[in-house]
């Protein structure tokens, strides 16, 4: 059997048997991609345990962030671990490979003042009608899925791919579908709830308001807006707004902000890894790594034995 033959049968599995999202095994395909590349032909059957070392050696030589080195590993081992249980393979030269440890430092996380910088931003530029009932509609779109974002922390994978009738009304929920097509349903503030409502009425104005999807394009409601626009808007909304590193802001960047915005202002760890759509606690536990400042300063302030306290 082929690679591509082998590559095929496994995604296929993750789909039919783990329910893995679409956008899910877009990326995984990316790293397969990377994988098949590095063997340079080579038969995946033909793949040894030093094969596999100088692999991730390789990764480690790239300017590749922890996550993506870690799940192209996982992606790999993946892939020989379902060779072996189909028969396609007499072992997985990924196994007795030590696990990575996970980074204490989270990647950069923006500051509560920088997130309303950004978001009033999007919302003066929502805001201007000169600009033409098209672009005012576009930007209004903008500013409802920068605040959507916020204030749920959706994955924008999630926030793109929302049906129109997400939002449930009267509730001020949003249904957000993730990771393996589960379920989850996530509050809203006001804010954010205005902002998908002005956004929706322009568009209706436009006269392309989608009853499929809730982010779509201005000039066509059959299409979401795509993950490369949402990241490109973002981006430019951050220049727009005079910030500092723009470039560096992403999507993702707002569903870290949102954790960690709600871990510095007492949020219950459980609860924020909930609302994120984590499976595994361990995951949102990295959010505490940029309260300890805090925590420190609180227990210095506030404990009854402390010097400062009394």
């Amino acid at each position: 059997m082929t690679n591509a033959e082998i590559i095929e049968l496994w995604l296929d599995a993750l789909a039919a048997e783990r329910g893995t999202a679409a956008s899910s095994l877009t990326t995984y395909r990316r790293d397969v991609a990377c994988y098949l590349g590095w063997l340079g032909g080579r038969r995946l059957a033909e793949v040894t345990r030093q094969d596999m070392v100088a692999y991730l050696a390789h990764l480690d030589g790239r300017a590749l962030s922890h996550s993506t080195i870690s799940r192209r590993r996982s992606v790999a081992n993946g892939i020989h671990r379902f060779m072996v249980a189909e028969g396609l393979g007499t072992g997985n030269p990924a196994a007795e490979l030590q696990p990575m440890k996970r980074p204490d430092r989270l990647p950069f996380t923006p500051g509560i003042e920088a997130v309303d910088r950004l978001i009033e931003t999007a919302h003066a530029l929502a805001r201007d009608g000169s600009v033409g009932l098209y672009r005012q509609a576009g930007y209004a779109r903008r500013a409802a899925l920068l605040e959507t974002l916020y204030a749920s922390g959706m994955r924008v994978s999630e926030a793109v791919t929302r049906p129109a009738d997400a939002v449930r009304p009267g509730t001020r929920m949003i249904h957000v579908r993730g990771k393996g097509g589960k379920d989850r349903l996530v509050p809203l503030h006001d804010r954010a709830v205005e902002a998908i409502g002005w956004w929706r009425e322009l568009a209706g104005r436009y006269g392309s308001r989608s009853d499929v999807w809730l982010f779509h394009r201005v000039s066509n409601g059959e299409q979401h807006l795509t993950i490369d626009a949402a990241l490109k808007e973002i981006k430019e909304t951050a220049a727009a707004a005079g910030i500092p590193n723009a470039s560096r802001w992403s999507p993702h960047k707002l569903r870290h902000a949102f954790a960690t915005h709600l871990l510095q202002n007492g949020a219950d760890l459980r609860v924020i890894g909930e609302l994120l759509g984590h499976a595994d606690l361990g995951t949102t536990e990295v959010y505490t790594k940029v309260n300890v400042a805090r925590a420190q300063k609180m227990v210095r302030d506030l404990h009854p034995l402390s010097d400062a306290s009394s």
